[in-house]
């Protein structure tokens, strides 16, 4: 019984963040597809940060009207909203309506704020639930919390993508489009990108989704058909496990709510801020600072741009680079469960470096079309270990900045959830303007793009 309790913990926990993983690493394919084009990674990292309503609407039902919120009802709506979101995608994701004079993707952005919505609430309604059982299975709910982003971006290897090819398109007299004027006898060759097709398509990747999204449900329901022969145990809930915290702040592109439902259930036993000796004030600004930073880069900064720093390279790049930076991830908190080290100096210079890699990423998104070393091997590999890097090195700062809050005090790990909203919300924010509205950053045909040498 204990084992099938591990391994239905694990399958519930898949189902935490594996739909917006899976577009994330799915965005290769689909940047090429929809009218947005490469501005479409920053209208998600914005629907995202709005999607965060969700957790605030039931950590507010918590607060004000304690009892009266029954978590299990609202996982089995929001899992079902799941998977009824990834199969209607499928369908409908290349459907587009015009909206202020331009033509958008308005089923796959709506689409994707109700997975969003899904993703973001089940943060403060799984955990929850989950504090019914014994904390060994609590464990494993984070690893298959984990998988949620190793899965997808395992898949969307296999998916591969299609290769880019350069075709000759004749133009005759009779072609309307503004290329040019054309005489009766004469004919205009122009240069055209064509995708070949992938492994499978976008619509079996959403199925995929859907149904990963179909486990979760099936195994939150065999959950809660398990006789409860162990007594409900709470305590030692985040000592027994590393990666209870570093569940709650490593998500690629938002984040998690974790300390908000930790906050509902435990609002009389928060301790001070500084309820614990060993951390100045100076010290714990510095570590705030460190969440509000790190997160507004992973989650809203960086993202907003990935298609500008790694299109140029070509589609298989940005392909490599979504889905081992989205494997990244769960990596490296598993590096950080074994090997944690709490020194702030060292969390200081891998933030540092993170940042690095980061703005290495960010020049050669303000340099597309033409960035560096754009048509060799060599630019591809390193675009592409830029970005795991960059995922991986704040991946791991997050982790730790995030425990050392957790043995500061309750109180500790809210503000921490708290600094991880505002540096996600302004970082998504503050890049949107710039991508969308004063379009600082351009895209490039690899076809028709001439740039020197």
């Amino acid at each position: 019984m204990a084992l099938l309790v591990h391994f239905l913990a694990c399958a519930f926990g898949l189902g935490s963040w594996v739909a917006i993983n899976g577009l994330w690493v799915e965005l290769p394919l689909i940047v090429n597809e929809l009218p947005e084009g490469w501005d479409l990674p920053s209208y998600l990292t914005v629907i995202i940060q709005l999607a965060n309503l969700g957790p605030l609407l039931v950590t507010l039902m918590h607060k004000l009207c304690p009892g009266r919120l029954k978590e299990t009802a609202v996982i089995y709506t929001i899992l079902t909203i799941g998977i009824l979101a990834c199969f209607l995608l499928a369908f409908f994701w290349k459907v587009t309506t015009v909206m202020a004079g331009a033509l958008h993707s308005t089923a796959f952005l709506v689409m994707t704020f109700f997975l969003s919505l899904v993703d973001c609430t089940s943060s403060v309604t799984f955990l929850p639930f989950m504090m019914q059982l014994p904390p060994k299975y609590i464990t494993t709910y984070f690893i298959g919390e984990g998988l949620s982003g190793f899965i997808p971006g395992l898949v969307a290897l296999g998916q591969g993508v299609g290769i880019a090819r350069c075709v000759n398109i004749t133009r005759g007299p009779n072609d309307t489009s503004p290329v040019r004027a054309v005489a009766a006898s004469e004919s205009l060759y122009t240069m055209q990108t064509e995708y070949l097709p992938p492994n499978f398509s976008t619509e079996v990747f959403f199925f995929f989704l859907a149904a990963m999204m179909a486990i979760s449900l099936l195994a939150f329901v065999l959950l809660g058909r398990v006789p409860r022969t162990f007594e409900l145990s709470t305590e030692n809930l985040v000592s027994d496990t590393v990666s209870s915290v570093s569940s709650g702040l490593d998500n690629p592109v938002a984040s998690n709510q974790k300390a908000h439902s930790g906050k509902s259930e435990e609002a009389g036993q928060s301790r001070p801020l500084l309820g614990k000796p060993g951390y100045s004030v100076s010290q714990l600004a510095f570590i705030y600072f460190l969440v509000v930073w790190v997160n507004g880069l992973t989650n809203g900064v960086l993202p907003s741009v990935q298609t500008y720093s790694c299109m140029p390279y070509g589609n298989i790049a940005y392909h490599l680079s979504a889905a081992l930076a989205s494997m990244a991830n769960p990596l490296a908190c598993v590096i950080a469960m074994f090997l944690p080290k709490r020194s702030l100096r060292f969390l200081g210079m891998l933030s540092l470096l993170g940042t690095g890699f980061g703005a290495y990423n960010m020049a050669m998104a303000a340099l597309s079309p033409c960035p560096l070393l754009q048509a060799s091997a060599a630019g591809e590999a390193l675009i592409v270990l830029s970005w795991i890097f960059f995922t991986g090195t704040l991946s791991y700062v997050k982790v730790m900045v995030g425990v050392i809050l957790r043995d500061q005090s309750h109180s500790a790990l809210v503000w921490c959830g708290a600094a991880v909203q505002v540096g996600s919300m302004v970082g998504a924010l503050s890049m949107f303007p710039l991508v969308n509205v004063y379009h600082l950053f351009q895209s490039g045909d690899i076809c028709n793009t001439k740039c020197s040498l």
